[in-house]
């Protein structure tokens, strides 16, 4: 019986298929990791454009409380001590995210959280009453929850169009369960992140995928899809880490994604909007946030020592066949196919899916680092 090339063949070099590689290696199994793409690293790819590194597919901000991911990370590669810090425009207007003290003085000029709070509480009851006088116990749509949970104000402004602009709906016409929770501070601290640990790569995260896949065979350009038959005799079991239903040549139907189109623009002065990321939530402004790269990594005099800057604006869109998926479209329909798809991925002993795309469900990077432990305590290797 003639053995196959590699232990694993991982198809995706993000950040479950290159941390899934390194973990492979350290148990002394040999991988192959392919990616159709030119580059490694998946959506965490950074291009560097004048000195600063473009978060090619999107920001990119690590965080987590799970201090054994956080010294993982870091013993890969250092991390700086970036903290997200958004900003919202309304109408040209600011306001600071998430919704905390800060915000609340700027929408109503409150200053105290007693203040702040009796504000929230009677917008709060205005939209119970509302749905109550229409017969309504439970919220019927994203609109009437968000309303119930932090007011008129706050939705109108921060939440409506922004939201409408990413899922390409009305919010009316989206699920309640969308926004089950919504943060509210009563302290003034725009720090988006309860975790206790948060930060970029030193140098990009180019450098995280690099430490990951050293000394790990890797191959771009090549696409699993285009000769399927030859990659999988080279291993005795595949990681699959893209879309679950192309996996199954779609023979269920095709799931449905949101996607983000980008255009990149180079200024020649050094701080173009004095933050990372800000957020533009009114309707009529088409794209939904504009990134300002170089503030993830560089900090004080280093803004201005780099003479031009490099920005990102979002355009939230409705996926279609050749373009790149981004977020599931988790209503029931779509939760429905692919519980079909699952329960074929399940009956797999060959095959491991993970991540987004496999797994038809939105990622954080730190859960999926946790997953790849999770896997190798439990995993038959």
């Amino acid at each position: 019986m003639k053995y196959k090339d590699y232990d694993y063949l991982i198809v995706g070099s993000g950040l479950f298929g290159a941390t899934f590689a390194h973990f492979a290696k350290k148990l002394g199994k040999k991988s192959l990791v392919i990616d159709k793409r030119p580059h490694l690293g998946g959506n965490i790819y950074c291009e560097n454009v004048e000195g600063i590194n473009i978060h090619k597919y999107g920001a990119h901000i690590f965080h987590t409380s799970n201090k054994q991911v956080w010294d993982f990370v870091n013993s890969i590669v250092e991390f700086n001590r970036y903290t997200n810090s958004p900003v919202a425009n309304y109408k040209g207007k600011l306001y600071n995210l998430p919704f905390n003290m800060n915000t609340f003085y700027q929408m109503w000029g409150v200053v105290t959280p007693e203040e702040a709070q009796a504000k929230i509480d009677e917008q709060r009851k205005e939209a119970v009453a509302k749905m109550q006088a229409d017969g309504i116990v439970e919220p019927r749509n994203l609109e009437e929850q968000a309303k119930i949970l932090i007011g008129n104000d706050i939705y109108e402004c921060l939440i409506k169009g922004y939201t409408e602009k990413q899922w390409g709906r009305k919010c009316t016409e989206l699920p309640a369960f969308i926004i089950k929770r919504l943060p509210v501070r009563l302290v003034f601290d725009n720090n988006y992140f309860n975790d206790k640990y948060q930060g970029i790569p030193v140098g990009g995260y180019n450098k995280l995928t690099e430490g990951l896949l050293d000394g790990i065979e890797v191959k771009t350009n090549a696409d699993f899809f285009a000769d399927r038959g030859y990659w999988e005799n080279l291993a005795d079991k595949i990681v699959f880490t893209g879309k679950i239903d192309e996996f199954y040549d779609y023979r269920f139907g095709k799931l449905n994604y949101r996607t983000v189109r980008f255009e990149q623009e180079t200024f020649d002065k050094p701080n173009y909007q004095g933050n990372a990321v800000v957020n533009y939530t009114e309707r009529e402004v088409p794209y939904t946030r504009i990134i300002e790269h170089k503030h993830f990594e560089m900090f004080g005099q280093a803004v201005y020592d780099c003479k031009k800057t490099v920005i990102s604006k979002e355009y939230s869109m409705e996926w279609r066949d050749g373009m790149e998926p981004y977020y599931p479209v988790n209503d029931e329909a779509n939760t429905a196919l692919y519980t079909k798809y699952k329960a074929l991925a399940d009956a797999e002993t060959n095959v491991i899916f993970g991540g987004r795309l496999a797994e038809y469900k939105y990622y954080d990077m730190a859960p999926i680092i946790e997953q790849v432990f999770n896997r190798f305590k439990t995993l038959a290797v």
